[in-house]
């Protein structure tokens, strides 16, 4: 099974980070790998909580797959658990958040990813493509975050946005 793990850091505060990037609805907008995410519960602008679950475009070998993730654990502002399944993969993405010294935040990203059935047979080889497609989207996310740090994002309402 293939585990990536990359870190960043970026200009903007912990809330906001965490805000934008643990609503997986955003995904589209900092992973070049996602083509489209939706939110699957009925109020889009209801608070994130444990259980929000996301449909999402994955582009994989030239073809958008649908996945499904859904949010399993939730510590605001540290730490996002993500659960995702779809086209023969399994995925956990653990996102964990902390202060930086600048006022910024540093990111610490996990993907634990399982291939089924007849791709496991080929999961070996895919070492190389699953460590760029993560540096693409840890590349995306801290342009993204950063520009949002440049265009004064200002404090997001991290309670409103989550339940806690």
């Amino acid at each position: 099974m293939p585990r990536l793990h990359e870190t960043l850091e970026t200009r903007l505060p912990i809330d906001d980070a965490f805000a934008y990037i643990a609503d997986f609805a955003n995904a589209p907008f900092w992973d070049p790998g996602v083509a489209t995410s939706e939110r699957l519960d009925g109020d889009v602008s209801a608070p994130v909580a444990v259980g929000t679950r996301y449909r999402l475009g994955v582009r994989i070998g030239g073809k958008v797959s649908p996945m499904e993730y859904r949010v399993t654990a939730l510590e605001v502002p540290n730490r996002v658990v993500l659960e995702g399944a779809g086209s023969g993969v399994t995925a956990v993405d653990e996102i964990r958040f902390s202060p930086a010294a600048d006022g910024g935040t540093h990111i610490d990203y996990v993907a634990d990813i399982r291939l089924g059935g007849a791709m496991r047979l080929v999961e070996p080889l895919l070492g190389g493509t699953f460590r760029k497609l993560a540096a693409n989207a840890i590349g995306g996310m801290r342009a993204t975050l950063d520009q949002r740090a440049g265009a004064g994002a200002g404090a997001a309402d991290v309670a409103a946005r989550f339940a806690l």
